[in-house]
């Protein structure tokens, strides 16, 4: 599949200044890595004037092999719009929205008596916590109960908490969602970013669009003049905020059709297929 561009004569959009795109099944391949392909496509990109800027669900610890492919170009909104990482500055974090500690616990209660069988993580700015039945993520951590890894006087207290995780081992992964956002969704915002029934809860008004509206207001970027790449349901506000988006030909059929250009799929680097061609027409 071929990636298509707007001509720059032809089309009354303006030129793109950023490019705003996902990592896990957009930029990266399925093996985790960057080809050599999309590494040169984005060094292109930054040496033409057009900010990089990677907007993913990961937690900011785990970006440095993100910012070893890429050569540390760009900037990075981590944890669906909690935090954002300057990649230039070995990871440092420059913003963090955190999720309020009375909003995640509310979450907890209310899926603990919906969803029987939920397993919850938490991911601070300082690391990573879980219960004993939270099989998602095995990485070194706290594992405890959510109650416990939220307290007052838990090891993490101290720390921005960028956002809650739940997993249930069989519900659907949409049926899951939708019960979470009817019927806890004044206590924050949920996605999910995998194809498990994952949800990935953050704080009220908090999400990858707003957090890449804030950052490119900041700089005089609009709407318009942003580019952006994604594949999963976390990925559609902004997708739907940028002027120009692309889903992945890979996408869940939601992003699919909350987009209308498309781009080849993750292991055809997409990503950099449309970059070229916009350097090209520019």
């Amino acid at each position: 599949m071929t990636a298509s561009f707007f001509p720059p004569a032809a089309d009354a959009r303006p030129r793109p200044r950023l490019i705003a795109t996902d990592l896990d099944g957009t930029l990266l391949r399925d093996d985790k890595t960057v080809s050599a392909r999309t590494v040169a496509a984005l060094a292109a990109a930054e040496a033409a004037g057009l900010a990089v800027v990677f907007v993913t669900g990961r937690p900011a610890r785990w970006m440095d092999a993100v910012a070893e492919h890429v050569h540390g170009h760009g900037m990075a909104i981590c944890a669906n719009g909690a935090a954002v990482v300057d990649l230039h500055r070995g990871g440092a974090l420059s913003e963090v929205r955190p999720l309020p500690v009375p909003d995640a616990l509310a979450v907890v209660a209310f899926l603990r008596g919906a969803a029987p069988g939920t397993a919850f993580a938490v991911e601070h700015t300082g690391g990573f916590g879980r219960e004993k039945g939270y099989s998602m993520h095995r990485e070194q951590g706290e594992v405890a109960p959510v109650e416990k890894l939220l307290a007052d006087d838990a090891e993490r207290a101290g720390d921005p908490l960028l956002k809650l995780l739940a997993f249930h081992p069989s519900r659907g992964a949409d049926e899951f969602l939708g019960a979470a956002r009817a019927g806890a969704g004044a206590y924050g915002e949920f996605t999910r970013s995998t194809p498990s029934a994952l949800l990935e809860v953050s704080g009220r008004g908090v999400s990858k669009a707003s957090t890449l509206a804030r950052y490119c207001g900041a700089r005089g970027v609009s709407a318009a003049e942003v580019v952006a790449f994604g594949d999963m349901p976390n990925d559609i506000e902004m997708l739907t905020w940028a002027g120009t988006s692309y889903a992945m030909a890979n996408a869940h059929p939601e992003v699919l059709a909350a987009t209308t250009d498309r781009t080849a799929a993750n292991e055809e680097d997409g990503v950099a297929a449309v970059i070229e061609q916009l350097l090209h027409g520019a």
